[in-house]
């Protein structure tokens, strides 16, 4: 089974062109400050513009207000709101903007699997942030493989966290997860993407 994959934190030209040429389902933008992958709306919009179509469009969002997001979506149009945030914030997003929402999740026991009723649209899975980071995920840290072989959500997710082209397949083949969310796992340098690790992640995760 061919495996989605979704490209995260994209913020130059050869990183946004090797995600569309290897195949990604989704590349993602994050627009929060703290970040090193955070780009403007315009810088996103401006990357996604050198491909009509393809991929679809993910902005990545942390607690943010509704006036927040409508700004960004002033210059550039996603397809899907990615936030770390509450789950009233994912539902007032959903009611606002009219699109599927996906809640970022830091998972560690099978208490916070999401309810089945649950709102949102997906997830993206990964660990809690270790203690002192300035990130509520993108830390590059490993979810619990194990534990994650259990979540069998009502929604579609994606895992993440500490995932890399030698990796991967296992990860995914160990969870069963649908597909794989990557940012510096596919990086020469904190925010800097490789194209070459955008390829060979792709394809192993497609080819796991």
């Amino acid at each position: 089974m061919s495996r989605l994959v979704k490209i995260c934190g994209l913020k130059d030209a050869a990183g946004f062109d090797a995600a569309i040429a290897a195949g990604a389902d989704f590349v993602g933008f994050v627009f929060f400050a703290p970040s090193p992958r955070y780009v403007t709306s315009v810088e996103a919009q401006e990357l996604s513009l050198r491909h009509a179509g393809g991929p679809q469009r993910v902005g990545l969002f942390v607690n943010p207000s509704l006036d927040e997001v409508d700004d960004v979506l002033k210059d550039i149009s996603l397809d899907i709101l990615q936030v770390h945030g509450t789950k009233e914030q994912v539902q007032a997003l959903r009611l606002r903007f009219g699109r599927p929402v996906w809640h970022a999740l830091g998972v560690e026991s099978e208490q916070e699997f999401p309810a089945q009723d649950d709102t949102a649209d997906g997830y993206i899975v990964e660990a809690k942030p270790p203690p002192g980071a300035m990130r509520p995920g993108g830390n590059a840290v490993q979810a619990d493989w194990d534990l994650l072989a259990k979540f069998r959500p009502a929604k579609p997710w994606l895992l993440a966290g500490g995932l890399n082209p030698a990796n991967v397949a296992r990860a995914l083949a160990i969870t069963g997860a649908p597909g794989a969310d990557v940012s510096s796992g596919v990086e020469r340098a904190p925010g800097e993407k490789d194209p070459g690790l955008i390829r060979a992640f792709i394809e192993a995760a497609k080819q796991g």
